[in-house]
């Protein structure tokens, strides 16, 4: 990473601690994030998405010990975790401290190590957990370039990391870890 790249970064990791949202390439489209654990910083994602708190958010981390403060998963739910391959978000028992605007109000929470390079070094260099919902109105397709970003949100947003999304079509496969069920199809 050169040192541009790496003062971005650490601008938007700042952003993040400090209560801001930001977007930020993933592995199909960009992202909307925050603190998970900013309640306001979620409501201005959930308003800019004009979309309710029951429907929950993912949270992607760069390892598993990012998540730990959010999720109390079963060993079969570990044992699947542990086993992924590929670009999966899973549906995992909550933690007890996790919040309703993360669960929309049930007791799982959906998480993914992501794999993607700038979203992993985000995670990072926020040393936590960040939310992971697609840059878009609810029912609009997600955004997939920085200048789509700007022209969905101009300035309603604190920082747009720049950078490429992967090679994904679509956002990511969701499944229950409980069962393996395919939730939502890639």
């Amino acid at each position: 990473m050169n040192a541009l790249s790496s003062l971005k970064l650490r601008h938007a990791a700042d952003v993040i601690r400090s209560g801001g949202v930001i977007a930020y390439p993933t592995e199909a489209v960009f992202g909307l994030g925050c603190d998970p654990g900013c309640q306001t910083a979620i409501n201005r994602i959930l308003d800019l998405k004009q979309r309710g708190e029951q429907s929950g958010l993912i949270l992607i981390a760069d390892s598993g010990a990012q998540l730990s403060d959010w999720i109390t998963p079963t060993s079969a739910e570990r044992e699947r975790l542990n086993a992924t391959h590929g670009v999966i978000t899973w549906i995992v028992t909550a933690s007890p401290l996790a919040p309703a605007w993360i669960t929309g109000g049930r007791s799982t929470v959906a998480v993914r190590i992501t794999r993607h390079p700038v979203a992993a070094a985000l995670c990072h260099a926020a040393r936590t957990a960040i939310v992971s919902t697609s840059a878009n109105r609810h029912g609009h397709p997600p955004a997939r370039t920085t200048l789509s970003v700007r022209c969905k949100f101009g300035g309603q947003i604190d920082y747009i990391m720049p950078g490429n999304t992967g090679p994904l079509l679509n956002p990511s496969e969701i499944r229950d870890a409980r069962s393996g069920a395919v939730l939502r199809p890639a």
